[in-house]
């Protein structure tokens, strides 16, 4: 299925950050349905507090996807951390925090139900 950048649906929209998620994009083993992403963020993005209230205050969904540009750094709940750069295709596995170290754009590709769940709770966040 192709889905233009323009045609999915915006989730959030802050200051550095726009969120899209198309719904319906596909299933995985073991999951429901997937969602296709796109993720426009700047440099600085720290999801640490929008996970907070979180299982271990990270994200609990797995991700696939790949960096269009930009650098972004995963930490896990352990304290490592790894680097990914424009370019690079990732799986982030359950149990992240995500800095982005330099402007990037990125696709992801995740369980759609687990990951519209942090979302919500990302946008609940930022109401406040």
């Amino acid at each position: 299925m192709r889905v233009a950048k323009d045609s999915v649906d915006v989730r959030m929209e802050i200051p550095g950050a726009i969120i899209r998620q198309r719904t319906g994009f596909g299933t995985v083993r073991g999951f429901d349905q997937i969602s296709g992403e796109y993720f426009s963020l700047s440099a600085g993005v720290d999801t640490t507090p929008l996970f907070q209230g979180l299982e271990g205050d990270l994200c609990q969904c797995p991700h696939w996807g790949f960096v269009l540009r930009g650098q972004l750094t995963t930490t896990d709940a352990s304290g490592a951390q790894e680097t990914v750069n424009a370019n690079d295709l990732f799986y982030w596995p359950p149990g992240h925090n995500v800095k982005v170290t330099a402007d990037a754009e990125i696709i992801m590709f995740s369980p759609q139900r687990e990951h519209s769940a942090v979302i919500d709770h990302m946008i609940a966040k930022v109401k406040g």
